[in-house]
């Protein structure tokens, strides 16, 4: 099949051009309809396997132990590389298929000035009630096995220490693009290939692209416009079809009953009839199979693929709230939103009335400024304060103590020290 080249530049160089064709690791038949001769081989394997048929008791020897009734070497699975003239394009110097091409951003902007935070009355919590307590331990129990509701519905209580807290949360989102050579069977015959005729390839973050979602994990692959070259298949070289991997075009592959012996228990295989040998149902006997690189389409088609990855950085902090209680469990409920701001670039916060969230705001700032600078681009910033409610509640339950922490709008519960675990065994 006849290649397709590009052009040179007038100052002749390989920008653009189209590389010879990959050398093939076996030989072309003189007779072009025929399959390519397998290496160390100076006949068909299809005629040695028709003179095996008509004599049996050559085939044990021909699919001996040491035969190479596996996946021939002079297959391979997929694609081969694009051409070397390509590495010269500006901006994708050192790029391989073998792994994408980290592409550095923009020149990020300078961290705002702080400024000064909005007062928020709503910074006053309140504390939670006791009915809202006894309620929140009604649904602990009923949702344990065998725990009994007694002491949620008997008992007294004695104090409820308020310990609520603050959860401090930034959300970065970043723009990373990487770009690697990817090759395809050509499949859309007749179409033109967006190829160096068309116009200059652009610079990776000259690509226009739309933000699909604010602060959601997105991924987008796409060409490199007028980047695309067009040649023919280097595993088939364009005839559309390769030897058989699992019979090397011998039609024929080891009989699995009788391993190649063409004998069962001491009488002839009767899945073979004693050949050692049984029709390829890979190829079902025609000795040829549809090339993998192209997909039988005798040309692949060799492109700069761009990949924008869009990612959401997270970072949280929860304010200590001097109690036992296992901040962890804070992962797992919400809080009521208090404050919440989101530009493309966030000052931290000052003027917080726990300095802890103050110092945590400066401190997540910077160190999402010298993580994802330099590797992305920053698209826009959010943070926001919650107060996280947790109350631990003491009471007297059987003249003895207990107690118990209440946590998140959902008023979870958190107990070491439940006293009624098996309802069928204390009365």
């Amino acid at each position: 099949m006849e290649e397709r080249r590009g052009i040179r530049t007038p100052n002749s160089a390989n920008y653009g051009a189209m590389g010879q064709p990959f050398e093939p690791n076996y030989l072309m038949p003189p007779d072009s309809e025929r399959a390519p001769l397998l290496p160390g081989l100076s006949y068909y394997p299809d005629e040695a396997m028709t003179s095996a048929a008509m004599n049996p008791a050559m085939a044990p020897a021909m699919i001996s132990e040491g035969a190479p009734l596996s996946n021939p070497a002079v297959v391979t699975d997929g694609p081969t590389a694009p051409p070397s003239d390509w590495a010269t394009i500006p901006g994708y110097e050192g790029m391989g298929s073998d792994g994408d091409k980290f592409l550095p951003p923009p020149q990020p902007g300078p961290i705002p000035d702080t400024v000064p935070t909005p007062a928020n009355t709503s910074w006053i919590i309140p504390s939670i009630s006791e009915d809202d307590a006894r309620n929140a331990l009604m649904k602990y129990a009923n949702n344990k096995c065998c725990y009994g509701s007694s002491p949620a519905e008997e008992m007294d209580f004695h104090e409820l220490r308020p310990f609520n807290t603050y959860r401090y949360r930034l959300e970065t989102l970043t723009e990373s693009r990487t770009c690697k050579w990817v090759t395809v069977p050509h499949t859309a015959t007749g179409q033109p290939v967006d190829s160096l005729f068309c116009g200059i390839p652009p610079q990776p973050w000259d690509i226009p692209i739309q933000i699909p979602v604010m602060f959601k994990d997105e991924e987008m692959k796409m060409p490199v416009p007028h980047t695309s070259s067009l040649k023919s298949c280097p595993q088939c070289l364009g005839i559309c079809r390769t030897v058989c991997r699992e019979c090397h075009g011998t039609g024929r592959v080891r009989c699995w009953v009788c391993n190649g012996t063409g004998r069962q228990f001491n009488d002839r295989c009767h899945r073979c009839t004693g050949q050692g040998t049984a029709s390829c149902t890979t190829c079902n006997s025609s000795r040829y199979e549809r090339c993998a690189g192209c997909s039988g389409r005798g040309q692949i088609l060799n492109y700069i693929e761009l990949t924008v990855t869009w990612k959401n950085n997270i970072y949280e902090f929860v304010a200590e709230h001097n109690s036992e209680f296992p901040t962890e469990l804070f992962k797992k409920v919400s809080g009521e939103k208090i404050y919440m701001d989101e530009q493309m670039l966030l000052s931290p916060l000052v003027n917080f009335p726990a300095q802890s969230i103050n110092q945590a705001s400066q401190n997540a700032l910077q160190q999402h400024h010298a993580q994802f600078s330099s590797t992305s681009r920053m698209i826009r910033q959010r943070h926001s304060i919650e107060w996280l409610p947790l109350t631990k509640v003491e009471y007297m339950w059987r003249r003895n103590r207990y107690d118990y922490f209440v946590y998140g709008k959902e008023n979870e519960v958190y107990t070491d020290n439940y006293p009624q675990k098996c309802c069928c065994v204390i009365m």
